[in-house]
């Protein structure tokens, strides 16, 4: 993307809209079809097409995988002028962040879209009762939640914890897992996800 094309992106465009753009940008300069960057990507090509229509808020791990798919870092793919500011801001109210929001969870990314390395910073709400029932991620991949407010009961392969306010756990995500609320009210947590 040239320095005038830059200029002229809205202010307001949110995270999305500008991945959104740029994916649809360097596949059609590099005479790349759907299919092909799927492939080159490892990302389906349903979810390459939302995407595209600002339709999907990817993971790190997805937007990670796009970049590497045209040999560049997080930073360049999303080419924002916030990369050369020593502070970004991720606002509680930007629901470009949110990466799911219903009635039982709510899952919000504290981490900045562009990170270059393979961590990802979430806040997630479960009201109670509920659970976050998750697959087993890529080999090496590893969780650290923290219990801000309420009980957790964590599940990781055979293994299990409880865990009450101020309580971390450090558990293998490369397996199926599960939070649960176990506490009356909602389960406020933080969540650390590692890639090697």
């Amino acid at each position: 993307m040239n320095d005038r094309t830059r200029a002229a992106e809205p202010q307001g465009e949110t995270g999305s809209q500008v991945l959104s753009s740029r994916v649809i940008e360097l596949r059609k300069k590099r005479n790349l079809t759907l299919e092909q960057l799927a492939a080159a990507s490892g990302v389906s090509r349903s979810m390459l097409s939302q995407i595209e229509r600002g339709r999907a808020n990817p993971t790190l791990a997805v937007t990670l995988r796009i970049a590497q798919a045209f040999d560049m870092n997080i930073g360049d793919l999303v080419d924002q002028p916030w990369t050369a500011s020593r502070i970004e801001v991720v606002r509680s109210d930007d629901a470009s962040q949110l990466f799911r929001d219903d009635h039982e969870c709510r899952i919000r990314t504290l981490s900045p879209l562009h990170m270059e390395k393979n961590v990802e910073f979430y806040e997630i709400r479960l009201a109670p009762g509920a659970r976050l029932q998750s697959a087993a991620h890529f080999d090496g991949t590893r969780e650290l939640l923290t219990v801000n407010q309420g009980r957790a009961r964590i599940v990781a392969g055979e293994n299990h914890c409880e865990l009450n306010p101020g309580d971390s756990a450090h558990y293998h995500a490369d397996l199926e897992h599960t939070i649960e609320n176990r506490g009356e009210g909602e389960l406020l947590s933080f969540l650390v996800v590692t890639y090697q």
